[in-house]
């Protein structure tokens, strides 16, 4: 098969009015397609329904009441779940609310205004500090640094994880570099996990910057694909092994594994640092939901029970990627105006179009009833240099309209390909 590079200007418009004539076909459907957010999709809420069922007694195994105030960091019982799942200490453990995201945001808040433990001066009160951004990226990271005024220098992301001879670069010589933002495994939307070289250089690289901190969002732990899956090194275990033992908060949640809307949380980091947050916590509130905590851990129980409702997670999601594989590579290969990766784990397909395109392609979706992430959000500041990015969620909606999307999405691919090259 010619790539579209090959072809000559009137072999390019014919296929252009083949095109279009299919594009208006779809525009006349009048179509609402959503893939702008990795949601799980009903039937996947549908599994943790039975969460809710045992209410009957409130206290824990210590005879504590979670009705009532007390409790700051979670309940024992949710704390040791947690740190059987990554290996951990049940003293590095913190268990918040439904959102890791609010801990991340709550975390940076707190070292702006206040300092990081063991340092007095706050970020806000230094020089125009930066922080690290590996991308393709998750754009609400990017958001909590631009909303504190937090430059942002851009890592390409390479098939093992960032690029660590840049990352490394950059914090050995520039004090002013805070952190860094890390989605180490299924990461959003390359669906890259970091190797191990990469964990153990993260955990060991000097830094010029003493409050340095990598905030770990682990958010795709145990939402594999298929039974064999990506491993990911214990970076906590590493930074205290390299000296580091400050360096690393690591979040998750249960949001993709249970309720989105009522799931808990954790951030987890040394056990000084955990200390010290809890004092900062404590101010602003008593104690996070623990009826909710208690009742995930009579449901999950144990990483086994989990690893099995993970396992029904897949059945019902993997039909959705392998749906957007099969309809890409059908329109699309060997045409040299796509690529896109095909994750063994994580919510998101990262597709790449010919430079200059994304925007457009993503404009021509959306005038046919298919809503994506705006093309460059994946980027800070929503710029991406080459405007060929383009995340795609294929979770929520049901197959039937997935390939629908996804046809018209391959159309709009084509669409505007063309159109750049006849320019």
């Amino acid at each position: 098969m010619q790539t579209y590079k090959d072809l000559d200007k009137e072999q390019l418009e014919k296929r252009k009015e083949e095109l279009l004539k299919i594009y208006e076909d779809y525009k006349n459907k009048n179509l609402k397609l959503d893939m702008s957010r990795g949601k799980p999709c009903t039937e996947q809420v549908d599994l943790s329904n039975g969460l809710f069922e045992n209410t009957d007694n409130l206290f824990t195994r210590d005879g504590f009441d979670c009705r009532n105030y007390g409790l700051l960091d979670g309940i024992q019982e949710a704390k040791e779940l947690f740190a059987e799942l990554f290996d951990l200490s049940a003293e590095q453990v913190f268990v918040g609310g439904n959102s890791s995201l609010n801990l991340m945001y709550d975390l940076i808040a707190k070292a702006y205004i206040f300092g990081l433990n063991g340092f007095e001066k706050p970020w806000g009160k230094q020089e125009n500090i930066k922080f690290l951004c590996p991308a393709p990226g998750y754009d609400r990271h990017f958001a909590i640094t631009e909303q504190f005024g937090i430059e942002m220098i851009t890592i390409p992301m390479k098939n093992d994880g960032p690029d660590m001879d840049m990352v490394e670069d950059l914090v050995s010589r520039d004090e002013s570099i805070k952190g860094m933002w890390c989605i180490p495994m299924y990461s959003n939307p390359t669906g890259l996990t970091y190797s191990d070289t990469v964990v153990r250089r993260l955990a060991s690289m000097k830094t010029k910057a003493k409050d340095f901190r990598i905030i770990w969002d682990n958010a795709y732990a145990f939402h594999h694909l298929y039974d064999e899956h990506d491993k990911l090194l214990n970076i906590l275990d590493e930074a205290e092994k390299a000296g580091n033992p400050d360096r690393v908060y690591m979040f998750s949640s249960t949001s993709k594994i249970t309720f989105p809307g009522g799931g808990i949380s954790i951030m987890a980091s040394s056990r000084e640092n955990i200390a010290h947050i809890k004092k900062q916590i404590s101010i602003q509130t008593i104690g996070y939901n623990k009826i909710n905590m208690l009742l995930h851990v009579r449901f999950l129980k144990n990483p086994e029970n989990i690893k099995n409702l993970m396992r029904k997670h897949a059945d019902i999601i993997r039909p959705k990627f392998d749906a957007v594989n099969e309809i890409l590579s059908k329109n699309l290969n060997g045409k040299g105006i796509a690529r896109w990766n095909n994750p063994r784990g994580g919510y998101f397909i990262s597709l790449n179009v010919l430079n200059g395109c994304a925007k457009r392609t993503v404009a021509l979706a959306k005038e046919a009833g298919v809503t994506l992430t705006p093309a460059g959000a994946t980027y800070p500041y929503g710029n991406d240099p080459d405007d060929s990015n383009i995340r795609i969620a294929p979770t929520y909606p049901p197959v039937s309209e997935l390939r629908t999307a996804m046809e018209i999405l391959s159309v709009c691919i084509e669409l505007a390909a063309i159109e750049k090259i006849l320019g």
